[in-house]
């Protein structure tokens, strides 16, 4: 399992265990959107790009920064060796 973090700018869009679709958006590295426009991820090079197109909230997290999503994805993790 794979797990990688988003950016939510609102609390309350969606809740932990649901199951949440992604959207790629290529470029010179490619970034992820839960939708609807729920939140973002940080920048990924193409060897680590994330292969599933739906993936599990396993934790929302609040702290002074803002609202944070784990999101745990049925792919390996490119990073774990």
């Amino acid at each position: 399992m794979r797990t990688v973090t988003f950016k939510m700018e609102r609390p309350g869009l969606v809740k932990e265990g649901q199951t949440v679709e992604l959207t790629e958006l290529p470029g010179i590295n490619y970034n992820y959107i839960i939708e609807p426009a729920v939140a973002m991820s940080g920048c990924f090079k193409l060897y680590n790009r994330i292969k599933s197109k739906t993936g599990v909230i396993k934790k929302i997290i609040e702290n002074e920064r803002g609202y944070y999503i784990e999101l745990e994805l049925d792919e390996p993790d490119p990073d774990a060796e």
